[in-house]
């Protein structure tokens, strides 16, 4: 058995670089620790599909050594506070609420205080108040476009949760120059084909300007192509196109009217007849989206309801088609080859997961790193944990289309239908009919997303849990009322006291530029 000296990275871009990056920092390359080499090609673009990421980033950014202002500037980035979702209940025109939020932020709970959402089941928080309103003042903030911080708040803090928003280009630029700082080699070749050695293992991987490429583990971050993964190893691909529908993009740069537009700290997804539309602000621009399904409309469909979402400023721009293949590999480490973003599965922009789940494999590799060169039982650890965490991700996302109201169209009515729905979505909603979800019904390690955010959507959707005979266990209600009064007044003062966001971002730009001169 060989000790694990050499990583190669195959392919660039978010996944390829940020992976680079973070092994380097983790595994100290730079002090003569693990070798990590990337090679990529020049004439393969950046997939980019959204621009949004999970508040994971910060803590990602944080570890491999890029201040807050450095990736802002660097990236056109923006924050992010949550997701607006408009239409997704009702179709436009009908009857109640046109939109819910899922913000970032926890729900409020005081040390001693009593949680607060089954007596905003009870009506406590006052008639026609959303969840996500009641509970936090994310919501208030978000409405008046100010930001989730001040300028004097350190590096990824501040009052409120966040991510952020950036152009997908720049920001696998930012990470490509941090990752060679790091210690990361890079070298600039097109993959013509891989060996396998006497075992199914990878041997080597052949290119056409640097000859053959070698190394004791290998990544690849190869896109849907999945050369290594995929082509040389044969790992199979699950498709969820059975629950998840969504399998096409069109997408816009769109620029803003006027220099000092006001920028959303939020990503708008609005739903339309066979889809929806992500709506991201940049500094410089807008980036919009129409993800739609090829089974409920054709291409010239799609881009007459994305330039209709546009108007005039798309007048001139050539949207970009995008083939999304969703699902994922349920076996992502064989061998000595790990698969990393879009070789291992996507999962349809909807809620960022993309980064996130790069994050999540860059840190199990970091965490598991086979140093004797013992693969397979970092590789089972690290097929069940991807494996266990993409499932929970699909049931997440489907829960946002699987109580829609809508019935306008084909689309909507397809994926309110219980046969689209997984076994362990079905037993979720079948419990919640009669409880709010909780902490135990969630295994935390392979979670994406908190209990919170599926509350957020849940009731934002309107599902109706009825408490029954749990209610006469409730009796703290004239406290809960206390605290609810109390988040709507600490709104009011949080938008006061927290800049606009455009005025962050400059105050921001600002620092950092004050950083550079000293």
């Amino acid at each position: 058995m060989t000790a694990v000296r050499d990583v190669l990275i195959v392919g660039g871009g978010t996944a390829g670089w940020l992976t680079a990056a973070f092994l380097a920092k983790q595994l100290g390359t730079a002090h003569g620790g693990i070798r990590v080499t990337l090679v990529e090609s020049s004439d393969i673009g950046i997939i980019g599909v959204g621009e949004g990421t999970f508040p994971s980033i910060r803590g990602t950014l944080s570890a491999i050594g890029i201040s807050e202002a450095r990736f802002l500037e660097a990236c056109s980035a923006t924050y992010k506070q949550g997701i607006r979702f408009e239409h997704w209940v009702r179709e436009p025109g009908a009857v109640g609420a046109d939109h819910y939020f899922h913000p970032f932020s926890l729900p409020s709970q005081r040390p001693g205080a009593p949680e607060l959402l089954p007596y905003w089941l009870m009506g406590e928080a006052g008639q026609g108040r959303a969840f996500a309103e009641a509970v936090t003042l994310q919501k208030a903030v978000v409405d008046a476009r100010h930001g989730p911080k001040r300028a004097s708040d350190g590096d990824f803090m501040g009052p409120l949760n966040y991510a952020y928003h950036f152009d997908a280009g720049r920001f696998a630029a930012l990470l490509a120059e941090q990752g060679q700082a790091l210690g990361v080699k890079r070298v600039i070749a097109t993959v013509d084909r891989v060996d396998l050695d006497e075992h199914g293992a990878i041997a080597a991987v052949h290119t056409q300007e640097a000859g053959a490429l070698r190394a004791d583990l290998y990544i690849d971050c190869s896109g849907f192509r999945a050369r290594l993964i995929g082509e040389a190893l044969g790992s199979p691909f699950k498709s969820t196109k059975d629950v998840l529908f969504v399998d096409r993009a069109l997408a816009m740069q769109v620029p803003y009217e006027r220099p000092d537009a006001p920028i959303a700290s939020v990503t708008i997804a609005s739903a339309q007849r066979d889809g929806w539309i992500w709506d991201i602000g940049l500094q410089e621009r807008r980036g919009i989206g129409h993800v739609y399904s090829s089974r409920h409309c054709d291409d010239e469909d799609a881009e007459r309801v994305l330039r209709r979402y546009v108007g005039p400023a798309g007048d001139a721009l050539t949207p970009r088609k995008l083939m999304l293949n969703i699902g994922y590999r349920e076996t992502q480490w064989v061998h000595n080859c790990v698969a990393v973003g879009l070789s291992g599965g996507f999962l349809e922009p909807l809620e960022s997961s993309g980064i996130g789940l790069i994050e999540t494999a860059a840190y199990l590799v970091a965490q598991l790193f086979p140093f004797d060169g013992e693969m397979a039982p970092a590789a089972r650890h690290f097929n069940v944990f991807m494996r266990e965490r993409y499932a929970r991700i699909v049931d997440f996302i489907k829960l946002h289309y699987a109580l829609t109201q809508r019935t306008d169209t084909a689309f909507w009515r397809d994926n309110a239908d219980p046969a689209s729905f997984t076994d362990t979505l079905k037993d979720k909603l079948a419990m919640w009919r009669s409880r709010p979800p909780q902490r135990l019904d969630f295994i935390t390690d392979v979670e994406m997303y908190l209990p919170a955010s599926w509350q957020y959507v849940l009731y934002g959707m309107e599902f109706k849990t009825e408490l029954g005979a749990a209610r006469a266990a409730l009796t703290r209600a004239e406290e809960a009322r206390r605290e609810f009064q109390t988040i709507a007044q600490l709104g009011t003062h949080a938008i006061r006291d927290l800049p606009t966001h455009r005025g962050l971002i400059e105050q921001m730009l600002g620092r950092g530029g004050m950083a550079k001169a000293a």
